[in-house]
């Protein structure tokens, strides 16, 4: 069993890595295959996102760190999928 979707409310400041970035390092986890992220607003400190990530076995706790490391701080977890071997 594992995850196979995340549907994640994140907020970045605008310093440190683009989302260009982001989406990149996000696809290098483990079981990652496919990266969205969308712009919901922006201000003058921080961009709000949507990130949507994809694929088999998806590892949260993995997702959650490698964010962070990149200044991304997860608000909610707005949709899950999840599939048997």
């Amino acid at each position: 069993m594992g995850l196979t979707k995340l549907v994640l409310d994140a907020l970045k400041t605008l310093k440190g890595p683009t989302i260009i970035e982001v989406a990149y390092h996000l696809l290098e986890l483990d079981g990652v295959k496919n990266v969205d992220i969308t712009v919901k607003e922006m201000n003058i400190e921080a961009l709000s996102l949507t990130i949507t990530i994809e694929g088999f076995n998806i590892d949260f706790e993995k997702v959650r760190d490698a964010l962070e490391k990149l200044g991304v701080i997860i608000h909610s977890v707005n949709e899950v999928s999840a599939s048997k071997d």
